[in-house]
């Protein structure tokens, strides 16, 4: 290879992928000449067959410079007439910075960082007409155009807001100068914004993706003194890239405007001329029995040949070489003249010359040189992706994916590409990203789905399915076969993009190094642990958007090489067996960063758990080393304390550029591995027999230091697998690199993947919502009179509306059922729960070890279930999958195991595991599952559920128990709140309560539970009135505050977080009414056996909470009522009914007890008597509940004569005849023995009531110190208290006490 002549130069410039990449404009000039010496000759000169001179290797070089010197001066060195500033363009962080923005360190990108700051550019114009673009990152909030140098902004006025500012808002589509106006068209991320000025005319213009919007201004301020300048605002969070020229505009087509910044015309000359001579020379080749030349296919042409061609080449090269460091130069000739080579169609393996030209590029470039052409290359190849618009069958994206694969193909390429540039220079994530169209009539939808339908089978009040008409039928299937359309362009994308993950997970390629699987694994730790380490930090994180798309792409990458090789070893496990064994959890080989772990933070599991790690996973820790490593870890605490003091002062100061973004250039960690590795981690070898224990040193190893054997192991050594514990089966899964990609995929679907599906389901909500609209707007059309011809017509106009934004939301919405809900994306995530459900049954069975396991996969199977249910239905049921049935089980088992677990520490992940159950046992198919769970299973979850409700989150427990009973209790199988739908008939958005699905299977285990633990039952009976008594308390004393609120004359606003926790003190006292109800229904011997030592005590206080509760309900012209009628929002659930009908199924259950003649009078009385003797009993109260009220009532309400009385006679719908029979009949029996027990109840002397209570007479004397009181009020005392009321003696037992009949 000849040397570098001495005048090569290289300027390092920090070049960097901006967030908003563009596409280059696609040009190629296919040169030809007869004579690999000839090569060199300009292309622009006629072929002769003989020189004038004739040419050596000697002379080539001299023969290059002249050529290449004939048109330099054709350059324009002079400063450009009407422009002032820089030659180099780029935004001035130094002045005009109003407001906190992040500047990228090419001084091209900005980040919004605060509510509307502003910055403008180095450089203005006063005369000539110029343009520059912005590429769009993001869809908000921004305003872009001119202004001048006198122009001020603040936090709330930017550019456009003042005088002589002139800006395009496409977020909110109007123009704004001082005054705004409707213009343009919406713009979304992908876009790319066309800035234009004439300071000839005096206009200001605007294009989006090369379409003129129009003339925005016209008249202008100009003159003297008046120069404009490129300038943004921008709200929080909003990133845009700008482009002034230095690479070549995306849409350059607007005559006669010129870029701010020139392009390097003479370097462009330059390169084209070179790239024109490397063309000859790979056109032509030596027929060496002829001894002449002959022209050859180019797509054959092989590095191998001729040493005059390769000597030839070099001398190309020497001048090639340092202008492909150029960005511009890149992206105009390079990329173009690459993708030329991919136009002739056909698979990206029938085209080696780009692989021959990589091999060119490595064998004559400087390193440097080929480094930076390639980072170049990927980010012109990025940018052009992204900002590609959206054409109908995908050319564009398809076009640069397919370039990408070509490079990515070459092995050293592609090495370097992973190790230096994906992950770290640019986010590599966004070649995995199909952006959705927010304009489908430019995507090309109209003509792939020209017919549009959406959902309208169901009324507004019931919801209803009807059934489909003939034409509904035929619109749906047009639209689904244009659907269908649509998902096989897709597809092609998709393809690509996973050809592209086969490529980075090659683990073959050990040529020269690390295969590249491992490069990638350690960079997709790096990128899992920015995500996971700054949430807050939106420069660091990958937006959840793209995260949902590489999700999907690289499980299908995973499955690809997963399953291949299973076919290699037949004993491996398939992927459809897929999971991740329970040693990568504590063994030290992956980094899980901070992330929370089931049993806590791992530095206390590991000084908790050693002597289990070292008995069952042969894993010693070494007590010293294991303090070190905390020490240290202490002081990377202060460390990155002091950092993040100092980092606000660095990073976001006003005036100079900030540190670039992670996802364009990979940030310094502000912290070591907080992982312990495997520095405090011995092992004895597994394989050997347990004798003496010999420790195996392991070296403390970054992510960076990785070897494919510290993943993949060796004879000997595990590598991931280390540390086995024996209830792992020892049998091969797969490859460890494949297990360790695996976990990082669960941890993405937890970090952003689950939110996004979430947020993605609005477009469907929003096709609903107009087809309801739609819907109501042709009722109303029908029913308008003839002669309002005026309203006819505002409805005709609000239904062309409608219909026209269904239309759009229908194209979009198949756009997104494609790319995200689609049947196959539905199998991904069901495929990932699937794993995350074999991963906790594998760290289950390992007992105490099971803490180590992070917190994300319980997280992400509960997530993954709901998103399943929630999110891909309709267009797809979870019902068709396969091993739906048996899944559902297994994640039902999961819940009712671990909701309760004493091993999962973190109250989020426990309130988590609660609230997943009580979801669980709501719908009918998936508290089947719940009863198809082994009945030890079940019986442990109920025993479980009532545990005391104290020390402990109880209100989901109830609920759970409330969900198990609904459809079974009196009056409770209501799916709307009664009282509501007789206010309000005609309200639509009335909370909807599922419709009731009672267990009688886990009823009958609680009944049992209940009956067979005689301390289980006192204990949790206890914990409910207790927890009964607090929320009705709190919900008296808050209506009080409401009601006195009310009273007030001045105005007053009830806070609207005082009345949601009013209706949630009433909703849990009725919750938990019920669950009494259950308990009486089910076990009434618990409160009606005296032969149980705690039944009376129970007895005593249901009865007291139960009239306490009656009293203060049903009292006329009460607190209750008075506030009830307010009908304050947010206290729609407050009403007589639900507490009501909660009430009456206890005492119905009690004094209309079933059973033997003998022992239903026995178990009634009682309950009567207990019922009667309580101070608080009102016959009165039990009257109300049937609408009958006291005389003296009746006269005082004379007047008003419309009031209406509670009456449960007036809800038949709800109420059956048979429960309204029993309420009578109750009634008359409390009506009969109140009367008997007042007739022969005695006076009592005030000497022998309870000093306690006053309402019952002495009946039990304590030892020692013989106080008295009576049974009930000793016995409630006790349950918390051993010291005496009066003398604060510890009671050591308590005896009956009957009064000496002498006294």
């Amino acid at each position: 290879m000849t040397s570098r002549g001495a005048g090569t130069a290289f300027s390092r410039k920090n070049y960097r992928l901006s967030t908003e990449p563009e596409k280059s404009k696609v040009t190629g000039r296919g040169l030809y000449m007869p004579c690999e010496i000839r090569s060199t000759v300009d292309p622009g000169t006629p072929v002769c067959l003989f020189p004038r001179k004739h040419l050596t290797f000697q002379n080539l070089q001299e023969h290059l410079e002249r050529l290449l010197a004939e048109e330099n001066g054709s350059e324009d060195n002079q400063v450009v007439e009407g422009r002032l500033g820089p030659s180099t363009v780029v935004l001035d962080h130094t002045s005009g910075f109003e407001g906190l923005l992040l500047v990228d360190d090419d001084l091209l990108g900005v980040i919004g960082h605060s509510n509307f700051g502003s910055i403008r550019a180095t450089t203005c114009v006063y005369k000539g007409k110029w343009i520059y673009e912005v590429l769009i990152s993001s869809q908000g909030l921004m305003q872009i155009g001119w202004c001048t140098l006198n122009c001020r902004f603040n936090q709330e006025e930017g550019v456009g807001d003042t005088p002589d500012s002139y800006a395009y808002d496409g977020n909110r589509v109007r123009k704004w100068n001082v005054t705004t106006t409707n213009y343009g068209k919406s713009w979304a991320a992908g876009d790319i914004v066309s800035c234009l000025i004439d300071l000839d005319e005096g206009t200001i213009a605007f294009c989006l993706n090369g379409i003129s919007l129009g003339t925005a201004f016209d008249n202008i301020t100009r003159g003297a003194g008046m120069a404009y300048f490129p300038a943004i605002s921008l709200s929080f969070k909003e990133s845009v890239a700008f482009n002034f020229g230095s690479r070549p505009l995306r849409y350059p087509l607007v005559e006669g405007y010129r870029p701010l910044q020139d392009p390097p015309v003479a370097d462009l000359v330059k390169a084209r001329k070179l790239l024109g001579y490397l063309k000859n020379v790979i056109h032509v080749g030596i027929d060496v029995t002829e001894g002449k030349l002959v022209e050859k296919d180019t797509s054959m042409w092989q590095l191998q040949g001729e040493p005059t061609v390769l000597i030839t080449l070099a001398h190309i090269f020497n001048y090639f070489s340092p202008l492909m460091c150029k960005v511009y130069l890149v992206e105009d000739v390079l990329m173009t003249f690459l993708l030329s080579i991919l136009e002739r169609g056909g698979a990206v393996e029938a085209h080696p010359l780009i692989q021959q030209l990589l091999d060119l590029m490595w064998l004559l470039m400087e390193e440097y040189e080929v480094h930076e052409c390639l980072k170049q290359l990927l980010m012109s190849l990025l940018r052009a992706y992204r900002f590609s618009p959206i054409i109908p069958d995908l050319g564009l994206q398809i076009h640069y994916l397919r370039l990408t694969i070509a490079v990515l193909k070459h092995e050293k390429s592609r090495k370097y590409l992973l190790s230096n540039v994906l992950f770290d220079v640019l986010r590599s994530v966004v070649f995995f990203y199909i952006k959705s169209p927010l304009r489908v009539e430019e995507a090309g939808l109209q003509e792939l789905i020209p017919t549009t339908w959406w959902p309208n089978r169901f009324t507004k009040e019931s919801k209803e399915v009807k059934e489909e008409s003939a034409e509904e039928r035929l619109r749906r299937r047009a639209y689904e076969r244009g659907c269908q359309r649509l998902k096989k362009r897709i597809e092609v994308v998709e393809g690509l993009q996973v050809q592209i993950l086969k490529l980075l997970l090659n683990n073959k390629d050990r040529g020269g190094g690390e295969a590249s699987r491992y490069i990638f694994l350690n960079k997709f730790r790096k990128f899992l642990q920015e995500n996971a380490s700054n949430r807050g930090n939106l420069t660091v994180l990958c937006p959840p958007e793209y995260m949902v798309c590489f999700l999907h792409r690289l499980i299908a990458a995973l499955r690809f090489f997963w399953d291949g090789h299973k076919a290699k070893t037949p004993t491996a496990l398939s992927s459809e067996e897929a999971y991740v064994p329970p040693q990568l959890f504590y063994n030290g080989k992956v980094d899980y960063f901070d992330l929370q772990r089931l049993g806590g933070l791992l530095s206390h599991l590991k000084k908790t758990l050693k002597d289990d790690l070292a008995a069952k996973a042969n894993v010693l820790i070494d007590p010293a080393e294991l303090q070190a490593v905390t020490m240290d870890d202490l002081d990377e605490d202060e460390e990155s304390a002091t950092s993040a003091s100092q980092r606000p002062s660095a990073a976001l100061a006003i005036g100079g550029a900030l540190a670039r973004p992670a996802w364009l250039s990979s940030p310094t960690l502000g912290r070591a591995n907080r992982f312990l590795s495997t520095a405090a981690v011995s092992l004895m070898n597994p394989r050997r027999p347990l004798g003496a224990l010999e420790k195996i040193k392991v070296r403390t190893l970054s992510v960076e230091q990785r070897t494919e054997e510290d993943i993949e192991g060796t004879h000997g050594n595990e590598g991931l697998l280390l540390g086995r514990p024996a209830e792992e089966p020892d049998q091969p899964i797969t490859e460890n690199s494949l297990l360790e990609v695996l976990d990082g995929i669960v941890m993405m679907y937890n970090l952003s993947v689950h939110q996004q599906l979430g947020k993605m389901v609005g477009v469907s909500d929003d096709v609903n919502e107009y087809a309801m609209a739609l819907k109501d707007t042709e009722e109303k059309i029908s029913r308008c009179p003839k002669r309002r011809r005026d309203i006819h017509e505002e409805l005709l106009k609000s239904q062309k509306v409608f219909s026209e934004k269904l239309n759009h939301l229908s194209r979009r919405l198949a756009w997104i059922n494609v790319t995200i809900y689609s049947k196959e994306k539905m199998q991904d995530i069901y495929w990932l729960l699937r794993v995350c459900i074999r991963t906790i049954e594998h760290g289950d069975r390992t007992g105490s070890l099971f803490a180590f396991m992070p917190e994300f996969y319980l997280s992400v199977a509960m997530n993954s279930y709901s998103a399943l249910k929630n999110y891909f239905s309709p267009v797809n049921s979870m019902e068709e999958l396969p091993g739906y049935e048996e899944t559902l089980m297994r994640l039902a088992a999961i819940l009712a195991k671990h909701f309760a677990d004493s091993r999962i520490v973190g109250t989020d992940i426990r309130d988590s595991l609660m609230q997943a159950l009580a979801s669980y046992v709501c719908y009918p198919h998936s508290l089947r599952a719940v009863e198809r769970i082994p009945e030890e299973q079940r019986i442990s979850m109920m025993k479980n559920l009532l545990a005391p409700y104290e020390q402990r989150p109880w209100a989901q427990t109830n609920w759970i128990l409330v969900r198990l009973w609904r459809g079974c209790g009196f009056g409770y199988r209501y799916t709307r709140l009664p009282h509501l739908l007789k206010t309000k008939p005609e309200d639509a958005s009335l909370p909807s309560l599922q419709k009731p699905c009672p267990s009688t299977l886990l009823q009958r285990h609680m009944a049992d539970l209940l009956r067979s633990d005689r301390d289980l039952a006192p204990s949790f009976l206890n914990s409910v009135l207790n927890q009964l008594n607090w929320a009705f308390s709190e919900f008296i004393g808050m209506i009080q505050e409401i009601q006195q609120a009310a009273e007030r004359l001045e105005r007053n606003f009830v806070d609207s977080r005082q009345l949601k926790v009013c209706a949630t003190c009433f909703d849990l006292s009725v919750s938990l009414l019920r669950v009494l109800e259950m308990t009486v229904t089910l076990a009434p011997e618990i409160f009606l056996d005296w032969n149980r030592p705690s039944s009376e005590l129970l007895l005593r206080r249901l009865a007291q909470l139960l009239n306490q509760v009656l009293n203060r309900v049903t009292a006329e012209r009460n607190l209750f009522d008075r506030v009830v009628n307010l009908r304050l929002p947010g206290l729609e659930s407050v009403d007589h009914y639900p507490i009501l009908v909660a009430v009456t199924g206890i005492l119905v259950r009690l004094l209309t007890f079933h059973g033997p003649h003998s022992l239903k009078e026995s178990l009634t009385e009682r309950a009567t008597a207990v019922l009667l003797a309580d101070p608080c009993f009102q016959l009165r109260s039990i009257q109300y509940l049937l609408g009958h009220a006291e005389p003296s009532a009746l006269a005082a309400a004379a007047p008003a004569t419309d009031k209406r009385h509670f009456s449960l006679h007036t809800y038949t719908e709800y109420i059956s005849a048979e429960e309204l029979a029993k309420v009578e009949k109750m009634l008359t029996h409390l009506s009969e023995e109140s009367k008997q027990a007042a007739a022969t109840t005695l006076p009592t002397s005030e000497e022998d009531l309870c000093p306690i209570c006053y309402a019952h007479p002495i009946s039990a004397i304590f030892r020692p110190c013989s106080h008295k009181s009576c049974k009930a009020c000793i016995n409630q005392h006790l349950m918390n208290n051993k010291d005496c009321f009066f003398c604060k003696a510890t009671i050591t037992g308590v005896d009956d006490f009957t009064k000496p009949a002498s006294s």
